[in-house]
């Protein structure tokens, strides 16, 4: 068949068009792998760790501290563990203060739905590690203890705070070694206050043989196997009035 002239000219230009693709892009869906729909992403951790299977469930042993170092190295992990023992915790983006001092893999620490106590100053800002040992200890040690020593539940863990620029002993300058609180990394715990109206703190019951010192002995022991540095009155006067309680790598009790 003949083409004439001006027909060729046309199909020789939609074969040339052909050739060099799409100058349109072709939106038609093509198939492919599965994808969900567009729309909002579900919030919560990444890891699905079971109720009841969390590390904060779990009785204190020899392997606590291992165990918990192991399940916080992930910021998403650690994460799973306290949505899975109902401890409520709003992580925070990361931020550098100054050359030493800043929050890595940090949030606020809410209210723990599991227990009854509740932490006094409340919406506390420490890293998802503190957060994890915290209430791990508040659960199996504090809370237990109190009912079992003192005849009483907790209501309200007091505390000295958690987050503070600075170096130990409150030192400053290039040559000061930096505090674990400069990394929202170590909480100050001073007392508790019962259901019954009592409060004991470590600053007026830590010495002698009452309840109320056995009772703290028996946290300071216990936070030993929780955390990596436990620091009391037994250290030095610096830590007279309340507990050093550190989840970190290091490894001293005192």
């Amino acid at each position: 068949m003949r083409v004439s002239g001006t027909t060729g000219v046309a199909l020789a230009a939609v074969l040339a068009l052909a050739g060099c693709g799409r100058l349109i892009p072709d939106s038609t869906p093509r198939p492919g792998p599965w994808s969900p729909p567009p729309g909002p992403v579900a919030p919560g951790p990444s890891v699905y760790v079971a109720p009841g299977a969390s590390v904060v469930d779990q009785p204190i042993g020899g392997e606590t501290f291992g165990r918990l170092r192991r399940v916080t190295q992930s910021l998403a992990q650690c994460e799973a563990e306290l949505a899975a023992a109902r401890v409520t915790f709003t992580p925070t983006p990361d931020r550098m203060n100054s050359p030493t001092c800043g929050l890595t893999a940090a949030g606020v620490l809410g209210p723990d739905f599991g227990t009854a106590a509740r932490m006094t100053p409340g919406d506390v800002t420490m890293t998802c590690a503190l957060a994890a040992a915290v209430s791990l200890w508040r659960r199996q040690s504090l809370e237990p203890a109190a009912r079992e020593i003192l005849g009483s539940d907790v209501v309200a863990i007091e505390h000295m705070g958690v987050y503070a620029c600075r170096g130990v002993r409150n030192d400053s300058g290039e040559t000061a070694r930096v505090s674990a609180h400069s990394r929202a990394a170590a909480l100050d715990f001073s007392g508790v206050r019962l259901r019954d109206g009592r409060r004991i703190t470590v600053a007026g019951d830590w010495g002698g043989d009452s309840a109320e010192a056995r009772f703290l002995r028996r946290i300071r022991d216990d936070g030993c196997r929780v955390f990596g540095t436990v620091l009391s009155p037994d250290y030095n006067a610096a830590h007279r009035d309340h507990l050093h309680l550190e989840a970190e790598s290091g490894r001293l009790c005192r």
